[in-house]
C-alpha cells in the first residue's frame, strides 16, 4: 500500500510539473522553484507525464492538418519522405507551396558534408523549386540529370533545370546532351553508346536522391505542348493504359511503365533504384491525380510532396 500510494504521489506531481510546464508555460527552473525540487528532478517529472501519457498536446495551427495527413501518407505508401503544404482554393497555380517545400528539402540534402549525387528530372514544378534556391558552395556533390537537355528542335529545353540550379549551386553539375525523346529505339541505343551520356546515365544510377516532376497525359500535357508528342502519339498512349510519365518514362494507373513505341525513344536515365535512393515527386492538383497514385502505387517514386486536396485525394482511395 505504501509502494502504491508512493506511485500515486509521484504521478501527481509529474501531473503538475507537466501542466506547469506545457499549460502555464513556466521553464523548468520555475517548476522546481514553485515545488521545491532541483532542477533536474522537474525534468524528471516533465519527461514522467510524458512517459506516462498524461499530457495531450494538440498543436492548434493549419499547418497541424498537413503534418498529419503527410504521416498517413507516409505510411499507407511506405514512403521515405513526404511533405505537405496548405490548399490555397482560390489559386489556379501548379506550383506555389510544393516548389517553395522542393526548394527547403533539396536545399537540406546539398548541406550535406558527406559528397552525394543529386538527379534532377524536369519540368515546371521543379523548375520553380530550383528558382526559389539560394546561393550554396557544394564542391563535394554531384549534380545529374536524368532527362535530356534539348528541345525536339535542336534549341536548349526551357523547363530542363540543370543550368538554372548550376547558377545557384556551386558544385559538378553533369547535363545529360540528348533530346527527352530521340526518333528511334536505334538512335537511342547509338546516342547512349556515347561517352559523354555513358557517364550520366552511370552517375544517375548511383544518385542518393532525385527530384522529380510527376506529369500528367493528354493533349494539354507538357510533352505535347513542348512539342515532343504529336497529338495522335499522346491518344494512343492514352488508349493503352497510359496515365503519367516522370522523365518521360509512361506508366499505367498501377504504376508499370509501358512497353510501347514511344517508351523505346525515352532518352532518359533510368530512375534510381528506390531501395538505395530516395526519389521524390513533385506534384499536386486534380489533373494529376492519376498520374500520383500510379507512381505511388508502383513505387516509381518514395517521396512525395503535394498539396492538402490532393493528399486527402489519395488517402481516399
Amino acid at each position: 500500500m505504501a509502494r502504491r500510494a508512493e506511485a500515486n504521489n509521484r504521478l501527481d506531481d509529474a501531473a503538475r510539473a507537466g501542466w506547469l510546464y506545457y499549460v502555464a508555460g513556466r521553464t523548468q527552473d520555475e517548476i522546481a522553484s514553485a515545488m521545491g525540487i532541483s532542477r533536474q528532478s522537474a525534468q524528471r517529472l516533465v519527461s514522467l507525464a510524458v512517459a506516462e501519457k498524461l499530457i495531450k498536446v494538440r498543436l492548434d495551427h493549419p499547418i497541424a492538418a498537413c503534418l498529419e495527413l503527410a504521416e498517413r501518407l507516409k505510411e499507407k505508401f511506405e514512403l521515405a519522405h513526404v511533405d505537405v503544404v496548405p490548399t490555397d482554393p482560390a489559386s489556379t497555380s501548379t506550383t506555389v507551396g510544393i516548389a517553395e517545400a522542393g526548394a527547403v528539402e533539396i536545399e537540406r540534402w546539398l548541406k550535406s558534408a558527406d559528397p552525394i549525387v543529386l538527379a534532377v528530372g524536369t519540368g515546371r514544378t521543379l523548375k520553380a523549386a530550383i528558382d526559389q534556391l539560394p546561393p550554396m558552395e557544394c564542391p563535394q556533390h554531384r549534380i545529374v540529370s536524368l532527362t535530356g537537355n534539348i528541345g525536339p528542335d535542336g534549341s536548349a529545353a526551357y523547363y530542363n533545370v540543370i543550368f538554372s540550379m548550376a547558377d545557384a549551386v556551386k558544385a559538378r553539375h553533369f547535363p545529360m546532351p540528348l533530346p527527352v525523346l530521340v526518333s528511334s529505339a536505334d538512335e537511342r541505343e547509338l546516342l547512349h553508346r556515347q561517352d559523354l551520356v555513358q557517364f550520366a546515365l552511370k552517375l544517375g544510377l548511383e544518385a542518393n536522391v532525385a527530384f522529380v516532376g510527376v506529369g500528367e497525359l493528354g493533349p494539354d500535357a507538357p510533352l505535347c505542348v513542348d512539342g515532343f508528342l504529336a497529338r495522335e502519339e499522346m491518344e494512343r498512349l492514352i488508349s493503352t493504359g497510359a496515365v503519367g510519365e516522370i522523365c518521360g518514362w509512361m506508366f499505367d494507373q498501377d504504376g508499370q511503365l509501358l512497353k510501347d513505341v514511344i517508351s523505346e525513344r525515352v532518352a532518359s536515365v533510368p530512375l534510381p533504384s528506390r531501395d538505395t535512393a530516395t526519389v521524390i515527386g513533385l506534384a499536386k492538383g486534380k489533373r494529376k491525380y492519376a498520374a500520383i497514385h500510379g507512381a505511388l502505387k508502383g513505387r516509381m517514386i518514395n517521396g512525395l510532396i503535394t498539396d492538402e486536396s490532393t493528399a486527402e485525394y489519395l488517402l481516399g482511395l
